[in-house]
């Protein structure tokens, strides 16, 4: 699409790197169109572990690895901070207590400071590389020990536990510093460096390893974090995870993964409610779910600050054109459903009384010719 708008402007500290015209507003190079990418995502049934049948590698004692789909490049360090999605279930009932993916915010994970809870998960995140998912079989020992819990999660005593996760991406910081120990301008710069390695995987066509960067980029960006933000951090902030919300949206697009690429939309314009980019990805995605009122909205919206966009024209053209194309097809559907209409029989005529006329009428024809000879 080639909707020319600002994102969201930058205050005058935003990081260097985020400043520098040379790399330019990626998500203006990202089109719909064009866009191409293989992205993983979560099965459809998740009520229950996914069957995987893969060598099982151990990774320690209590602690059991199957790769459900292979990663690329190397594995954190101790310290690395990961962003992680995984799903967990105790072993012995399936009950499942805890799904991030469900919430739809990935957790951070310092490898070698987890939680005690889950020092087995930090065992099998430091043994996978990015974009990696696997099935890990944990025993209690390492998961929630012989006192369970009772609170959130809910996990029972002695419970070994299973556990699918997805490495989504690592920084591998030697300090190990989590987010809630950044500042301000950390969290925003660290973001802001993923999104830029995103761009660039992007420019090279490596959209995998580009999706994996703008959603760790997002990560940085949590919701906790956003509340805290007013004035020029906000907008710091938000010149930031905008454009990588619009740039997933298009590779989702791009996928077919439509409900998925309008989350993405919906984000940004609870920020930005006038959002060209927002708001003509998501009429794209509400369009191709048949959803054409919805997105003719959409597209109306953003005519409104674009009228000359020729992307958003051609959209409302063809828009306009598939609902004519329905109503032909509605209109002969119905022409011949009750058949053609009935014509008004003529009424029965009675030859008698038409006899009876004509003898009459031949009767007084004669009387008049009869009269006419007298006189």
């Amino acid at each position: 699409m080639a909707v020319a708008t600002e994102d969201a402007a930058p205050a005058p500290a935003v990081p260097a790197a985020a400043s520098d015209p040379a790399a330019g507003p990626i998500d203006d190079e990202i089109t719909v169109e064009e866009t191409s990418f293989v992205h993983t995502e979560p099965p459809q049934d998740d009520n229950a572990p996914p069957v995987v049948t893969t060598d099982t590698e151990v990774l320690h004692d209590k602690v059991k690895k199957q790769v459900i789909k292979e990663g690329h490049g190397k594995t954190p360090s101790k310290f690395s901070t990961c962003f992680v999605h995984y799903r967990a279930w105790v072993q012995s009932s399936l009950h499942k207590f805890e799904d991030t993916w469900q919430e739809q915010h990935p957790i951070e994970i310092v490898i070698g400071k987890e939680k005690k809870q889950m020092t087995g998960l930090g065992i099998g995140v430091g043994n996978m590389r990015s974009g990696e998912r696997a099935l890990l079989h944990v025993g209690w020992e390492l998961g929630y020990g012989k006192e369970g819990s009772f609170s959130f999660p809910n996990v029972p005593p002695t419970a070994d536990l299973i556990y699918e996760v997805e490495l989504i991406g690592f920084d591998d910081a030697k300090e190990g510093k989590a987010r809630s120990d950044m500042t301000v301008e950390e969290r925003i710069e660290a973001a802001d460096r993923r999104k830029l390695e995103g761009n660039d995987y992007f420019k090279e066509k490596k959209f995998e390893e580009a999706m994996q960067q703008y959603e760790m980029a997002v990560a940085y960006m949590g919701d906790d974090f956003m509340f805290q933000l007013f004035g020029k951090y906000r907008d710091m902030a938000l010149a930031v995870k905008n454009p990588c919300h619009l740039n997933m949206a298009a590779c989702l697009i791009k996928q077919k993964r439509f409900d998925e690429a309008i989350a993405q939309c919906s984000i940004v314009l609870s920020e930005d409610e006038i959002n060209v980019k927002a708001l003509f990805r998501r009429g794209k995605a509400r369009a191709e779910l048949g959803q054409t009122e919805s997105a003719r909205e959409d597209f109306l919206k953003a005519k409104k600050h674009a009228p000359e966009d020729k992307e958003i024209l051609r959209e409302l053209r063809l828009l306009a054109e598939h609902d004519k194309a329905i109503y032909q097809k509605q209109k002969e559907m119905y022409k011949g459903l009750f058949g053609p209409r009935p014509q008004p029989k003529p009424k029965a005529r009675n030859f008698i009384l038409l006899f009876w006329q004509w003898l009459v009428s031949l009767i007084r024809n004669l009387a008049k010719i009869f009269t006419r000879k007298n006189d």
